[in-house]
Formats: structure tokens, C-alpha cells, sequence
């Protein structure tokens, strides 16, 4: 158990949360969580119901099977949570700082994808040219802290 705040939200920053007690960090390998996620797997967090609460918006649901659901951000898509019978997990990418939170179990190993285990043996981008146009890029992502004003702007619209 890891006690303290633990603040975090979605991209465009519509909905944020805020727990003092978190579980176990998990990565599930179920190919629900890699759909939900866009990924390999998902990376999620168990949180206290009594000590979690929602502080801008909540997360609009998808029922992904007959007990589960599945939050994210009606506005941006970020994926947020996986409610369950037995309680919730969030995303731990939706945290505003993960430091603390690296996964300490696998769970659905049999769907894991088998080049999973390998993809950081691959090579690292270098190219001077690429970071340089990232450089460029101007970012309308909400920052990773709480705001007293939301949106700031809204340059979508």
C-alpha cells in the first residue's frame, strides 16, 4: 500500500482525480486492456474507494464485458479506469507523477504479446533532424498538476 496524494487526469485535462492510498501496481495482458489502451498491455493501479474522489469531471464508461467497465475522457479519449466487481484500478499513465508506480505483477500472461519481452532491445532513434522537428511541436496537453482553471484555451474548437 502506498499512502500520500496521488494527483492525476487526462490529456486535455476535462477530468482529474486525486487518491491518498493506492494498491498494487499491475500491467494486465488481456486483449480488453490492449484495445482499451491502444497498446501491448495496460498499466493500472488498485485505489481505496474511500480514499479516491474525482476533483474536475468524471470519465464517461464503456461496458466491456457483463461486470466490467471502462472510464475515459468523453472530450480527449484518454483511458482512465478499470471498474470491477472486487473495485477500481486507473491508468497509471494518468497519473501526474508514476515514479512510484512501476507494475510489481503481470496478470492475463497468456495473452501477452511474444515480442513484448524484447521491445527495448531494439535500437534507439538518434537522428539529431527528428528531435529537432519534435522541438516544434506546440502542445495543448493539460499540464501534470492540478489547475484552478479549466481550459485554459481550447484550441480545437
Amino acid at each position: 500500500m502506498k499512502e500520500g496524494l496521488f494527483t492525476g487526469g487526462c490529456q486535455c485535462g476535462a477530468v482529474r482525480f486525486r487518491a491518498e492510498k493506492l494498491g498494487r501496481p499491475s500491467i494486465c495482458h488481456c486483449r480488453m486492456c490492449q484495445k482499451q489502451f491502444g497498446g501491448f498491455f495496460s498499466a493500472l493501479v488498485t485505489v481505496e474507494p474511500e480514499h479516491f474522489s474525482w476533483t474536475r469531471g468524471e470519465p464517461a464508461y464503456f461496458q466491456s464485458s457483463i461486470n466490467i467497465d471502462r472510464g475515459f475522457c468523453a472530450k480527449c479519449g484518454t483511458p482512465m479506469t478499470y471498474r470491477h466487481p472486487g473495485g477500481l484500478e486507473m491508468a497509471i499513465g494518468a497519473f501526474d507523477d508514476r515514479t512510484e508506480l512501476a507494475p510489481e505483477i503481470q496478470v492475463n500472461h497468456a495473452s501477452r504479446l511474444p515480442w513484448v519481452e524484447t521491445i527495448f532491445d531494439q535500437p534507439v532513434l538518434t537522428d539529431p533532424d527528428f528531435y529537432s522537428r519534435q522541438e516544434q511541436i506546440i502542445s495543448f496537453q493539460h499540464p501534470d498538476h492540478d489547475t484552478d482553471v479549466w481550459p485554459a484555451m481550447e484550441p480545437w474548437k
